[in-house]
C-alpha cells in the first residue's frame, strides 16, 4: 500500500490522526491529482463538521463538485473505495507522515526556486533562502496547550527539573538568576559610556571558556583585535597597557599555558557599527557550523543599540523605540532559535550617566528594550567607587527570581587586568536598600502565610 492510501484511509478512519495531521499536510504535498482532490474533500469537510466524513459522504461532495471531470471522478471514486480501517502503529504512522510532509515541501520549493531562477515565478531570487528554509523548517507540533489539571504531573516534574545554565564566576549574579543564564533568553547590562560593558562581557567570555564553554563574541563597537586584548589581560592576568611589553616568546608561552587549561573555544567577529542585524549573526552561525564546525553555547553582543533592525530599512521613518524594541525583540527571537543565552548592553541616558540610583526609565532611546529583555541590571560607578576599585550593580528586571533579593550588591573590578571579582561581606554591609537580608527560602517560609486559604 503507499504510503499516500495510508494516509487518506487513516484520514477517514482514525479521527485522533486527523486532528494531528490536517493542521499540516497540504494539497500540494500529493503528486497524483485524485489523491490531491480526495485530501481536498476530506479536509473541507473536516473544517465544516469538525470530524472526518464517512465515504459516502466523502463520494456525494466529489460529486457535488462541479469543477471535477468525470474522469477525475471515476479514479477518486476507485480510490475511495480501495480505503481500508488498518490498525497501524500510530507512532509510526505520524512519524511517517511527518517525513513525508517534510519531503514533499522540500520537492516543492526546490521546484518553485527553478522557476524562480527562470524567471517564470512571481517572486525574486531573493526569495530563496526564506522558500528553502521554510520547507526545512517543516515539522509536526500537536501540543496545543497546557492543561492545568491535566498536565500537572508534567508541571510538578517541571518544577524540580535541573535546567542546564551558563553560571557566572560571581556569587551575587549566580544569587539572582539562581544558578546562572537560562538559554532563550536576552540579558542586558546598562551603563554609562565607560563605566564598564565591554569590560563585563569580556570577564564573561573568560569565565565562559574556562568552564569548557564555546563563546561566541560580536563586536560592533570595537575592532576585533581590541576585544582579544581585553581578554588577553583577563585570561594572562596582566594588566592590559603592559601586553606589547611581552616578547613573542612569552606571548606564545603563555597562549600554550591557556590552550592546555581550557576546552572552549571562542571566536570574535567585528561588524561595522550601525551596519548588521539578527539575519546577519544567523548567518554567521550558519557559517561557523559548517566551515569550523564551531555551535557557540553562549552569544555576546557588543553592543545592542548599535545593530540595525531587520525589519526596518536604515533612514525609515520609524522612531528610536520601535528600532530598538524590534532589535530586542529579533535577538531575543535568535536565542530561542539557537538555544543559547544572548548577553548585550545598552547606553544610559544622559541624565542617568552621572546617576547613582539607575532606574529602567534610564534606559536610552527605547523602553521597548527592557520589556523585552529577560534580565536587566544597571552597572553603577561613582568617583568613590572607582577610588574603591568597586561597581554597584541594580538590579532593574529579573524573569528568573525576585528582582526585590539581593536588589543591589556590590563587586570589584581590576580595570587594568579587565576583571571582575566577589568582594568580602563588608563591602555589601553599606548598601542602603539591598534586599540581602532576605533568605534564598523565603517562598517556603512565607507558605503557612497563606495556610488560610480554602480552595472550595
Amino acid at each position: 500500500m503507499r504510503l499516500e492510501t495510508q494516509i487518506l484511509s487513516n484520514l477517514l478512519f482514525n479521527e485522533e490522526y486527523v486532528r494531528k495531521v490536517v493542521p499540516f499536510l497540504k494539497p500540494d504535498y500529493f503528486l497524483d491529482v485524485e489523491d490531491r482532490e480526495v485530501y481536498k474533500t476530506i479536509s473541507n469537510f473536516v473544517v465544516k463538521y469538525n470530524s472526518p466524513p464517512s465515504k459516502s459522504a466523502l463520494l456525494i461532495a466529489l460529486q457535488e463538485n462541479r469543477s471535477i471531470s468525470e474522469d477525475l471522478y471515476g479514479k477518486c471514486e476507485t480510490l475511495i473505495n480501495g480505503l481500508i480501517e488498518d490498525n497501524v502503529n500510530e507512532e509510526w504512522l505520524l512519524e511517517s507522515t511527518e517525513k513525508f510532509c517534510k519531503d514533499k515541501a522540500v520537492y516543492n520549493a526546490i521546484m518553485e526556486s527553478i522557476q524562480i531562477i527562470d524567471g517564470k515565478g512571481e517572486k525574486t531570487p531573493d526569495a530563496l533562502p526564506s522558500i528553502l528554509s521554510d520547507a526545512l523548517s517543516i515539522g509536526f507540533n500537536v501540543t496545543v496547550g497546557h492543561d492545568y489539571i491535566e498536565n500537572a504531573e508534567e508541571r510538578f516534574d517541571f518544577y524540580h527539573r535541573l535546567e542546564e545554565k551558563m553560571p557566572f564566576d560571581l556569587e551575587f549574579f549566580n544569587k539572582i538568576t539562581e544558578g546562572g543564564l537560562s538559554n532563550k533568553t536576552l540579558n542586558i547590562a546598562l551603563a554609562g559610556t565607560g563605566v564598564g560593558k565591554s569590560l563585563f562581557m569580556c570577564h564573561m567570555s573568560s569565565g565562559a571558556i574556562k568552564q569548557g564553554k564555546n563563546v561566541l563574541y560580536i563586536t560592533l563597537e570595537m575592532a576585533e583585535e581590541r576585544i582579544a586584548e581585553r581578554i588577553d589581560a583577563n585570561m594572562m592576568n596582566i594588566a592590559i597597557q603592559d601586553l606589547k611589553d611581552l616578547s613573542k616568546q612569552m606571548f606564545d608561552e603563555r597562549i600554550d599555558k591557556i590552550k592546555k587549561k581550557i576546552e572552549g573555544r571562542l571566536v570574535i567577529k567585528e561588524y561595522p557599527t550601525a551596519s548588521a542585524h539578527a539575519g546577519h549573526f544567523k548567518i554567521l552561525l550558519d557559517e561557523l557550523k559548517i566551515k569550523r564546525n564551531f555551535v557557540p553555547d553562549i552569544i555576546f553582543i557588543d553592543y545592542l543599540n548599535i545593530c540595525t533592525s531587520s525589519r526596518f530599512r536604515p533612514g525609515s521613518s520609524a522612531n528610536s523605540y520601535t528600532i530598538i524594541k524590534s532589535i530586542a525583540e529579533e535577538l531575543r527571537g535568535l536565542a530561542v532559535e539557537f538555544d543559547v543565552p544572548i548577553v548585550s548592553a545598552t547606553q544610559t541616558t544622559r541624565s542617568g550617566y552621572n546617576s547613582s540610583d539607575v532606574e529602567l526609565t534610564d534606559t536610552s532611546e527605547s523602553f521597548g528594550l527592557p520589556a523585552t529583555a529577560d534580565l536587566m541590571f544597571a552597572l553603577i560607578s561613582t568617583e568613590e567607587l572607582e577610588q574603591m576599585g568597586q561597581i554597584m550593580v541594580k538590579q532593574l528586571k529579573n524573569r528568573y527570581s525576585d528582582p526585590t533579593r539581593n536588589k543591589r550588591f556590590m563587586i570589584g573590578v581590576d580595570r587594568s587586568k579587565m576583571k571582575l571579582f566577589d568582594l568580602d561581606d563588608s563591602a555589601q554591609k553599606q548598601i542602603q536598600d539591598s534586599g540581602q537580608g532576605q533568605g534564598e527560602n523565603s517562598f517556603l517560609k512565607k507558605l503557612d502565610d497563606y495556610s488560610s486559604i480554602k480552595l472550595d
